[in-house]
């Protein structure tokens, strides 16, 4: 085997470059993504939901054609309306989950839990650890299949009382939520 084809090979061995933090759109110094898998749970929600509101058009065309004794003009309407909303709603099922995840991260330190999210309207919420009352970890049937959960941070006060994060790691939202009580025990910092 020449030099040449042992080059290719070690190449082909080699891991893939990894994407630096800082090179990925959205995510500040210093702050994590949630789960890639949230993309794909985001998605497959959006289809549900996209599937109720063709059901509920495809119903009403029936009854409209069923009451006005035939097919005319305003069924077609109705079903018109409903096709397009019905692809909207598809739409966005498929670009609006890549954009939410591309637009939120969260970072765990000294100080407290620190929230970006937002695509048209960014938000940007602190909790102090001195704030902390509790934190829950829920999952939901389809969250469980894919490996993701809820953190929900309780704090005191009555504005954000209750500030959930959807899409993390199940594993990340006990040892957050595991480093968030820990901390408000204590008095310590991380």
């Amino acid at each position: 085997m020449d030099n040449s084809q042992e080059a290719i090979d070690s190449e082909i061995q080699d891991d893939p470059p990894t994407i630096d933090e800082a090179d990925t759109p959205g995510v500040p110094e210093g702050f994590q993504q949630l789960d890639p898998r949230s993309v794909s749970f985001n998605r497959l929600g959006s289809f549900i939901f996209t599937g109720i509101v063709a059901t509920v058009f495809s119903v009403a065309s029936l009854i409209v054609t069923l009451s006005m004794g035939g097919i005319s003009w305003v069924p077609m309407l109705v079903m018109g309306i409903g096709a397009c909303i019905t692809a909207f709603f598809l739409w966005l099922s498929i670009i609006w989950p890549r954009r939410e995840y591309n637009n939120a991260s969260w970072r765990l330190d000294e100080f407290g839990l620190q929230i970006r999210r937002g695509v048209f309207w960014r938000h940007q919420i602190s909790i102090p650890i001195a704030r902390v009352q509790h934190a829950d970890v829920s999952q939901g049937p389809l969250q469980r299949q894919f490996g993701l959960a809820k953190l929900t941070v309780h704090t005191a006060g009555t504005q954000n009382a209750s500030v959930p994060i959807e899409g993390l790691a199940h594993e990340t939202a006990i040892e957050m939520r595991d480093t968030l009580v820990a901390q408000r025990e204590s008095g310590h910092v991380v």
